[in-house]
């Protein structure tokens, strides 16, 4: 008798146990962030085959689903892969085999990490990027003389973090073929007495860009390692690349077919002649980790070198205006040609000017089309009524939020206390056109997502200043930011049904923290650590 019971139990275990589907991981005890449409929470999901199958609570996931693989998150906070909207991931990946040159507080300190770095690698050609005046006591460019000085024969290139202006010396100058005599529509090169000091911005720099030595394959390779390692490091499933070229485009997609790269990216082609012939007559490319179907297209200059295109001077520089990086004709000819290949254009756009322009053509090309979700890269100074063409459904504003962090110390300086009001207006922005999508920059700004979650709810540097936040009326809820960061950034890349949120289908694309970033106290957000990343349900 005893022995029949015993395997009348064993039968109703067995049944139980087989009932339940077989998944390749279960995660349990969560508090699940999912930005659903209801932006529920859930406690636990199971993933089969890279992909969310059922989102519930651990009760309902553990009847129902077993796995070999069990995550026990005992009590973290779990939101979906984070999606930086605009960023220059392979640029990020080069910069680190450079001198770095972010947060140098005076122009010696900018010679001096050159020297380090040329001691260390003597290098035939010395490259930089990060230099910021704006941080330094004496808040004017440099000239190249302590550089010409230094290395009269080997030539330098040093960029400012926006990377719209550059320092070179005379070697570099040299070999780029560029005097005092030499004119580049679409920006400037500095002089004073007639003599060069070195500074290029906006459009000459493509002359000194052009003598830079030519990457190995290698050293490409390993820049997108490098920068995959970082920034899954911060939460970054999804980066939306703002400009490559065919030849690194192609090496993404090679290097994840092969399985060496998981980083999922969306890569805006660069407006060069050969990447438009190539990309808008084949068509979009669309595979699970790499979508291309959009051009990167610059309006104007940066707002911090006075080359973003304004209505009105500059309130600290008298009679300038800024420049448009390319002629008028010629971009709407390029709109033009965008929109009937079916692609997206994505155009940065930075002073009120340049932003009218570019909003005023978006309206009339797309005129009579549906769903064609064109960007605005950066939308940083707006004035009149121009924040109504964000009504438009085709046009998406594509912000920063540690954009207004970094710029607030000088920004007044340069627009005016009136201008200013227009500009990083996130939440009127949000208003407008019901979705932003929020990226970095990086590596003009730091990788660290949860900076951008700062600077977008508390309006503050990391030091809490100022008190009450920068212009904090156009601050966003704690809600709205991890939308731009997940859920509208997909949208942005046309990838909503997909990714950006923890529902059954989409890709196992999430990432456990170490602290909850809609619950803690909003100074330790840019405190907040990653526990863990997953790609497709695998750990990075």
């Amino acid at each position: 008798m005893k022995n029949l019971l015993t395997c009348f139990l064993l039968i109703i275990c067995f049944s139980c146990t087989s009932s339940k589907k077989e998944v390749d991981t279960i995660v349990t005890n969560a508090k699940v962030y999912t930005v659903n449409s209801n932006f529920e929470t859930a406690e636990a999901f199971a993933i089969k085959d890279g992909k969310f199958e059922a989102v519930g609570s651990t009760l309902e996931i553990q009847e129902n689903y077993s796995a070999e693989n069990i995550i026990d998150a005992q009590g973290k906070a779990i939101v979906p892969g984070l999606i930086d909207g605009h960023c220059h991931f392979y640029g990020l990946g080069l910069n680190r085999q450079t001198v770095n040159l972010v947060g140098a507080t005076s122009f010696d300190e900018v010679m001096k990490r050159v020297i380090d770095f040329q001691n260390t690698k003597h290098t035939n050609f010395i490259i930089g990027r990060g230099w910021d005046q704006n941080d330094w006591e004496e808040k004017t460019y440099p000239n190249k003389a302590l550089l010409d000085k230094l290395y009269p024969n080997t030539p330098v290139a040093l960029t400012r973090i926006d990377g719209h202006a550059m320092l070179c010396n005379q070697a570099a100058l040299d070999l780029a073929n560029i005097t005092s005599k030499t004119e580049v529509s679409g920006g400037e090169i500095k002089k004073e007495n007639g003599k060069l000091t070195g500074i290029l911005i906006d459009n000459p720099m493509e002359l000194v860009e052009a003598i830079f030595p030519e990457q190995t394959r290698q050293q490409q390779i390993d820049a997108l390692l490098d920068a995959q390692s970082y920034c899954t490091s911060y939460g970054l499933t999804t980066v939306s690349d703002a400009g490559l070229d065919k030849n690194v485009i192609e090496l993404i997609d090679s290097m994840q077919q092969a399985g060496d790269l998981h980083m999922r990216v969306y890569a805006m082609i660069s407006n060069k002649t050969e990447n438009l012939d190539y990309y808008l007559s084949k068509g979009k490319i669309k595979t699970e980790r790499l979508n291309v179907q959009s051009v990167k297209v610059y309006a104007d200059g940066a707002l911090g070198s006075r080359g973003a295109a304004l209505k009105q001077p500059y309130s600290d520089e008298h009679n300038h205006f800024g420049v448009m990086v390319i002629g008028t004709e010629a971009y709407k000819e390029l709109a033009s040609r965008i929109a009937k290949a079916g692609y997206q254009m994505n155009t940065h756009a930075i002073g009120d000017s340049a932003n009218r322009f570019v909003l005023k053509t978006y309206e009339k090309t797309l005129k009579g089309k549906s769903n064609r979700r064109w960007r605005v890269e950066h939308a940083q100074v707006i004035t009149d009524n121009d924040f109504d063409y964000f009504k438009n459904e085709n046009i998406i504003p594509s912000i920063q939020p540690t954009h207004a962090t970094s710029d607030m110390y000088w920004a007044e300086d340069r627009v005016g206390a009136e201008r200013v009001k227009g500009a990083y207006a996130y939440k009127t922005l949000l208003e407008k056109s019901g979705k932003v999508t929020l990226g970095t920059d990086f590596p003009v700004e730091q990788v660290n997502p949860f900076y951008t979650f700062y600077a977008a709810v508390a309006r503050k540097d990391l030091k809490g200043f100022p008190e009450n936040g920068f212009q904090k009326e156009n601050g966003l809820t704690r809600e709205e930011t991890l939308k731009g960061m997940t859920i509208w950034a997909a949208y942005a890349n046309f990838e909503e049904e997909e990714k950006g949120s923890i529902e059954n289908g989409k890709f196992a694309d999430f990432v456990i923290l170490q602290q909850d970033i809609m619950e803690i106290p909003e100074n330790l957000l840019p405190k907040t650590s990653v526990y863990k990343t997953y790609i497709n349900g695998v750990a990075q």
